[in-house]
């Protein structure tokens, strides 16, 4: 109740979120090093051109919006399995960079 109360009155009851911060060069380098990880063992001409999407990505969300294309290439190097468990074990990754309704488990 005191969260409606407070959303009414155009309050936020609970501090911002890490992801209204811009991430540093740092913090974007440990995020694509780990997508990168993911695809590794991926080395079709596909995953070449993923590989150059990662590295220009800009931004946290930029790089968790190419994660379905991450998933679509390992789904067909290896299977669905793999690709879940790789693609959701970045989730952690991006926590406090998203907001957490986007941080979606695939199934």
């Amino acid at each position: 109740m005191i969260t409606s109360i407070a959303r009414w009155l155009g309050v936020a009851s609970a501090p911002r979120r890490r992801s209204s911060h811009k991430a540093s060069l740092k913090d974007l380098a440990g995020i694509r090093n780990h997508l990168l990880q993911a695809i590794e063992d991926c080395l079709d001409q596909q995953a070449l051109r993923l590989r150059k999407k990662i590295e220009s990505a800009r931004t946290p969300q930029e790089l968790w919006m190419l994660r379905n294309d991450a998933f679509q290439l390992i789904s067909q190097q290896h299977n669905q399995s793999v690709a879940a468990e790789r693609i959701n074990a970045l989730i952690q990754i991006f926590e406090g960079w998203l907001e957490p309704k986007q941080l979606v488990r695939i199934k």
